[in-house]
């Protein structure tokens, strides 16, 4: 039965032993993982020859024609190394891939080469990931995962660059930081110099996920969506933009207009107020000067005196 899983499956994890502490954190991250990957127990006694235990119970995860041991002092946690391990080391990458890559915490190494072309520049770049992955597995499998891409229109989109093929990439999927290649890489020597500069901070990481940078992929987003509208469809772009630019100038138009009417009506009405109230003070104006013209011609009119004023005579 474990030869028919093994050819069945290229990743799977197997308890070995009896009840302990171990199993009870096994069977947890099972519990959680079961979807990703494959989960078995099993006795020492169903274990291949080949396998070397050194110590009883055990957890093993069986891919890339080998098979390695959990290590609580060196791998941590137990949940966090299956999730990191249930990848073979080795992938054709694609972006659903990378999306499920961030959870490992890995950086990926991918070479974007072209698979239609079979210069050497394109076949030995992808050669070199392999080797480097295959033979120095132990130096870098708990902080680099491996593989290769095909064509650069995704990776592009992702790093906001355009990059030339063939290349080498090494994306950080966790804080979307990248580092592109600071050496011309001839052979494995190149790439595993390359990748330790990475490790020790000599190459300096570009992208993020800051504010800055999330401004500029909101940009870059609504363009690329503009540009593949209109690339793929210029007519239905020239409506669904057209259309609502005509609305918008067309109110914007009304309300200038609307409003320098107005203003015009008002000043016509402050106009014709000044001029009547100026008409209405000539016209006070010449009734007080007509009976003064007069005073000369007509005697004034005498009041008749009142109560007092007669007693007082």
């Amino acid at each position: 039965m474990f030869e028919h899983v093994q050819k069945r499956h290229r990743v799977f994890f197997v308890y070995v032993g009896g009840e302990s502490t171990l199993k009870e954190k096994y069977i947890d991250a099972a519990s959680e993982l079961i979807v990703y990957t494959y989960f078995f127990s099993a006795s020492e006694e169903v274990v291949p020859e080949y396998v070397t235990l050194k110590e009883m119970p055990a957890v093993l995860v069986f891919k890339d024609e080998t098979y390695f041991v959990y290590d609580e002092y060196e791998d941590g946690d137990l949940s966090s190394w299956i999730n990191r391990e249930r990848f073979q080391n080795y992938l054709t990458m694609d972006g659903f891939l990378l999306y499920e890559l961030g959870d490992t915490g890995k950086l990926v190494a991918i070479a974007i080469i072209d698979e239609k072309n079979t210069s050497i520049e394109h076949t030995s770049l992808k050669s070199i990931i392999q080797e480097v992955a295959r033979d120095y597995r132990d130096q870098f499998h708990r902080d680099f995962q491996f593989g290769h891409m095909d064509g650069n229109d995704y990776i592009n989109t992702l790093l906001m660059d355009e990059l030339t093929v063939p290349t080498v990439v090494v994306l950080n999927t966790s804080n979307q930081q990248y580092f592109l290649l600071d050496r011309e890489i001839k052979n494995t020597e190149d790439m595993v110099q390359f990748i330790n500069s990475i490790l020790d901070g000599t190459v300096e990481a570009q992208g993020g996920d800051s504010i800055l940078q999330r401004l500029k992929r909101m940009v870059f987003d609504a363009k690329s969506t503009v540009v593949s509208i209109f690339k793929s469809s210029p007519i239905m772009g020239c409506f669904l933009f057209g259309l609502p630019l005509g609305v918008i100038s067309i109110m914007c138009y009304g309300i200038y207009t609307a409003d320098t009417d107005g203003g015009y009506i008002e000043e016509r009405y402050e106009v014709s107020k000044s001029e009547t109230e100026s008409q209405e003070a000539t016209e006070e104006s010449r009734e007080l000067q007509e009976p003064r013209s007069g005073q000369s011609l007509l005697p004034a009119r005498q009041e008749p005196k009142d109560v007092l004023e007669k007693k007082t005579d």
